[in-house]
């Protein structure tokens, strides 16, 4: 990767990397990599400041923009997650003049508490762009580069209870049988069925399954599935809930990507291509509160690998989404 610095941000990355591979929100080692990026945005001549939640803000006059992403990571996770969204909103920030904030918001991975808390105290700005890698393999099997976020998909998830009988393993013929598992394991490839019909951006989980009594030579009597359906528009999600078929106990709507930073990205990546990311952001939640977001998504290599340490994206991508980045940017202070 070329050098554009202090530091590329490759080696940001890795000195963010070197604090520590778990960085849960508010442990030692997400704020020590908040320290670090403090200490970058002053370089990038940014006045630097904290709020009640613990996000970190480089401030550049008095800002309408702001732009940046997350520092904290899941448990063993990947060098790119969030931390390449922040380290790349700072060298934009040092490769321009204009009024911006940089912001790294806390603890993301767990409910986005950081820009949940921005959202509760009011102090938004007029617009929002993030940088992200896609943490998928759409863009990779496209041969696309770089991508533009239309959508964080909405979420509807819900506990499913099947009952059956408990009868001996051995003895039981399988006409006699009230095999719960049976059951719930049509349930969970009618989820799969249900997703793929749904079309583009629509998806279907079933991540858990608890099996009672749980022995290997007794038929199950009970089995409780739970299910995660997202999809890009509230009409696709109602529509895959009403397919799968169960109540949804947990449910957040989509939110679109518009406005100006919708624009700019567009007319800084031309002909790139359009996709919602099924993954939330803090760009959603922003975006749900009425500020005008953008993301771009930068292609993840090793088959979309994220959560992960084979988490990868090339130089050459990083360096195509910078410059993109320094383009909206500029076009949105305008």
């Amino acid at each position: 990767m070329a050098r554009r610095g202090p530091a590329s941000v490759e080696e940001r990355l890795e000195e963010l990397y070197a604090l520590g591979a778990t960085r849960i929100g508010y442990s030692p080692e997400e704020d020590a990599a908040h320290a670090l990026a403090a200490a970058w945005m002053r370089e990038a001549g940014l006045e630097v400041e904290s709020d009640r939640a613990g996000n970190t803000f480089g401030r550049r006059g008095a800002p309408r923009l702001w732009l940046g992403s997350h520092l904290d990571s899941v448990p063993d996770g990947g060098r790119f997650d969030g931390a390449l969204g922040v380290v790349a909103a700072i060298e934009v920030a040092r490769r321009t003049d204009v009024p911006l904030a940089v912001v790294a918001f806390r603890d993301e991975e767990r409910g986005c508490a950081g820009s949940r808390a921005c959202v509760e105290d009011g102090r938004l700005p007029e617009a929002f762009l993030e940088l992200h890698v896609e943490q998928g393999p759409v863009l990779e099997r496209a041969g696309a580069p770089l991508g533009i976020v239309t959508a964080i998909a909405g979420v509807a998830r819900g506990e499913v209870v099947f009952a059956g009988r408990a009868d001996h393993a051995g003895t039981t013929p399988m006409d006699a049988r009230d095999d719960a598992l049976v059951a719930a394991a049509a349930f969970v490839l009618r989820a799969a069925r249900a997703a793929r019909a749904a079309g583009a951006g629509a998806v279907a989980t079933v991540g858990r399954l608890e099996v009672r009594p749980g022995a290997v030579n007794v038929v199950p009597a009970e089995v409780r599935a739970w299910v995660d359906c997202r999809a890009p528009t509230a009409a696709a999600l109602d529509a895959l809930v009403a397919a799968v078929g169960f109540e949804p106990t947990y449910r957040a709507a989509p939110v679109a990507m518009g406005g100006a930073p919708l624009a700019a990205l567009r007319a800084a990546a031309p002909g790139a291509p359009e996709l919602p990311s099924g993954a939330g952001h803090d760009a959603g939640i922003l975006a749900a509160a009425g500020v005008p977001a953008g993301m771009l998504f930068v292609r993840s290599l090793n088959g979309g690998a994220s959560h992960s340490p084979a988490e990868l994206s090339s130089a050459e991508d990083v360096d195509r989404a910078l410059d993109v980045l320094e383009r909206a940017v500029v076009r949105i202070a305008g």
